[in-house]
């Protein structure tokens, strides 16, 4: 009976991890969007430009475990285009977080 249990126990938190990250993804799109195009206005130097949606994703933690545990985050993935300009930003909302950033288009690690 416990057996049964635990199995069920598992696979509704499974089934609901997977519906709670589209939630999650909803929920920060329009502000992941917005601070892309914030950001692209000032690079570009173009108030009229427009962002569009290109992908997004939930990434998981690199630490996960019974004692530690990273934080899951949001990643979009935008264009901004305006005055025969564009740029390309990856955008982070943290779980739990106040809101979006957007980091530069390129890589994050630096090659040595």
């Amino acid at each position: 009976m416990i057996k049964c249990f635990l199995l069920a126990a598992a696979t509704t938190i499974f089934a609901a991890g997977c519906f709670s990250q589209s939630q999650f993804l909803d929920s920060n799109q329009y502000a992941a969007i917005q601070t892309a195009l914030s950001r692209g206005q000032f690079d570009l130097n173009c108030q009229s430009a427009t962002a569009v949606l290109l992908s997004r994703e939930v990434v998981e933690p690199a630490l996960q475990g019974p004692w530690v545990n990273g934080v899951m985050r949001a990643e979009y993935t935008v264009g901004v285009r305006g005055c025969q300009r564009h740029k390309t930003y990856v955008v982070v909302c943290p779980q739990g977080g106040d809101g979006c950033f957007a980091a530069g288009p390129g890589r994050f690690i630096r090659e040595q």
